[in-house]
């Protein structure tokens, strides 16, 4: 092990729970990843989502391939990021899976439309990045999804939902 001040860092052998723990100190801004189309409508909470480039403008989005049901996000082709604001932690939750609510019972939770690729786009996001899958990666437990933002919808400036140590948070300012 290497010593820097009180903090220990270890070199080799990290543990599953240690990243874990390790990452609950990342702070990260909270959306719903929709897809819709020939393989069904789903939806799924995620922090794990960046831009990747402004030309051409795209996204990228990490999502649990033990999952099977992410399977639809590949198989149609389509997705939209939509950026959640401090008001949706009761969408955020029903889309992480912490409710036993069905998809359509999630999806009821907020309004929903489209943009272009067809993929449900919630009405009033903070920003909606509509995407049409360029490339996906697998690694690990998870698939990487690359999309080429087709459509965008830019929303109210609100505090932002985010999530930090295991929990939602809300800038304060």
């Amino acid at each position: 092990m290497q010593y820097t001040g009180s903090v220990v860092l270890k070199i080799k052998d990290i543990e599953p729970q240690d990243y874990r723990d390790a990452m609950a100190h990342f702070a990260g801004a909270v959306h719903v990843v929709t897809t819709d189309g020939e393989a069904g409508r789903r939806g799924v909470t995620v922090i794990a989502a960046c831009s990747v480039s402004d030309n051409p403008p795209t996204v990228l989005v990490c999502l649990n391939r033990q999952n099977t049901s992410n399977d639809l996000f590949l198989h149609n082709g389509v997705f939209a990021l939509n950026t959640l604001s401090s008001g949706h932690r009761e969408l955020s939750d029903a889309f992480s899976g912490l409710t036993a609510l069905s998809q359509d019972e999630r999806f009821a939770l907020g309004e929903w439309d489209t943009l272009s690729t067809g993929a449900p786009t919630l009405v009033d996001a903070m920003a909606i990045f509509d995407c049409q899958l360029v490339e996906a990666k697998d690694f690990a437990t998870h698939r990487v999804y690359f999309g080429k933002v087709t459509g965008l919808r830019v929303g109210a400036n609100l505090k932002p939902l985010i999530y930090h140590d295991r929990g939602y948070r809300v800038l304060q300012g």
